[in-house]
């Protein structure tokens, strides 16, 4: 039943050998891999194109400051960065995006006509990770893109690990508390909408107590899983937020859309059909949910937002419990 107040207030670690084809490092990504080529001349920029453009998304940049704004907006999985470029050269640009936590892990090559010592180990040193000269021989700089984005992806998945949950799969709290506060600030800065779902299963103290705890893993398994087949964009995020509860970050999603899909998860667990003989409200289990929305304007606090979607599935739960409630929440 719907409850709504409109007031406006891994994929698995992956090897490759040397004969794979660059297009199956997409089992490793949610999409083609994205490429990020740095460089002052559009000639260079073309021969990278004509290299890359079957396999990956291309991004282009002729300078260093528009560098950076993509790295931190859109960030690639990959760049290959020119040394030397009028204002701020290759050296700088590489020294900022290691210093900024956002980007610090995304791999950079210099693609250079200098090749003398001196230079190399000062890219290294401000945290390049290659050095290929120009002019480019395809087949060298195919492999060199192909070895780094394979470490990439591997130390990836070694992060992500670490932000998991044992028990789900999904990610833990304190990956969620980690994105949250990310989306948030990259909501405001491109003024798009941002939306949050907090979610408890009904009566599940009673469920464990009925069906034993190993069966009430398995409901939350199932209940996660269920989420996660439900999110429907790659940038959506389900966490276990901790015991029965869940949250789901929706970035550049409309209060409206999230409370929609809120609606559609609630419906999705009840149709799993998972017997709950000591729940008050039905015979199977189901959900309670608490929604909060962003709208694209305006300033952006993650805390008011989780606090808000928290009241709002409180106010589900007050309501009869198995429903959705949700507010769009004003952030002045």
């Amino acid at each position: 039943m719907p409850c709504t107040d409109t007031t406006t207030q891994p994929k698995p670690l992956t090897m490759f050998d040397d004969d794979t084809p660059i297009a199956q490092l997409l089992d490793a990504t949610l999409g083609k891999p994205k490429l990020l080529v740095v460089d002052d001349q559009p000639i260079n920029i073309q021969v990278m194109h004509q290299i890359f453009g079957s396999d990956f998304q291309m991004f282009m940049a002729t300078s260093g400051p528009q560098a950076l704004a993509i790295c931190k907006d859109n960030p690639p999985d990959l760049v290959l960065l020119d040394i030397v470029m009028p204002g701020m050269d290759g050296f700088e640009v590489c020294s900022q995006l290691k210093a900024d936590g956002a980007t610090r892990n995304i791999p950079v090559i210099f693609v250079t006509a200098h090749s003398d010592a001196a230079q190399e180990t000062h890219g290294l040193d401000v945290g390049a990770v290659d050095f290929i000269s120009k002019p480019v021989n395809p087949a060298v700089v195919r492999a060199r893109v192909k070895t780094h984005l394979t470490l990439k992806f591997q130390s990836d998945v070694m992060r992500k690990l670490v932000f998991l949950d044992g028990l789900t799969g999904v990610f833990n709290r304190r990956y969620f508390d980690q994105q949250l506060g990310m989306e948030m600030a990259r909501s405001v800065r491109n003024s798009t909408p941002l939306s949050l779902i907090m979610l408890d299963v009904d009566f599940f103290k009673r469920y464990n107590d009925h069906y034993g705890h190993q069966a009430g893993d398995d409901c939350l398994r199932q209940i996660a899983l269920t989420l996660k087949e439900s999110l429907r964009r790659p940038a959506d995020l389900v966490a276990r937020y901790g015991g029965e509860e869940f949250a789901c970050i929706l970035p550049e999603t409309s209060f409206e859309d999230a409370l929609a899909l809120a609606r559609d998860l609630e419906q999705r667990v009840r149709a799993k059909n998972i017997p709950h003989e000591r729940s008050d409200i039905a015979q199977v289990v189901t959900v309670s949910l608490g929604v909060s929305g962003r709208d694209a304007a305006g300033a952006g606090d993650a805390g008011v937002l989780l606090a808000e979607a928290d009241v709002q599935l409180y106010k589900a739960k007050h309501a009869g419990r198995g429903r959705a409630c949700g507010q769009l929440t004003k952030l002045a």
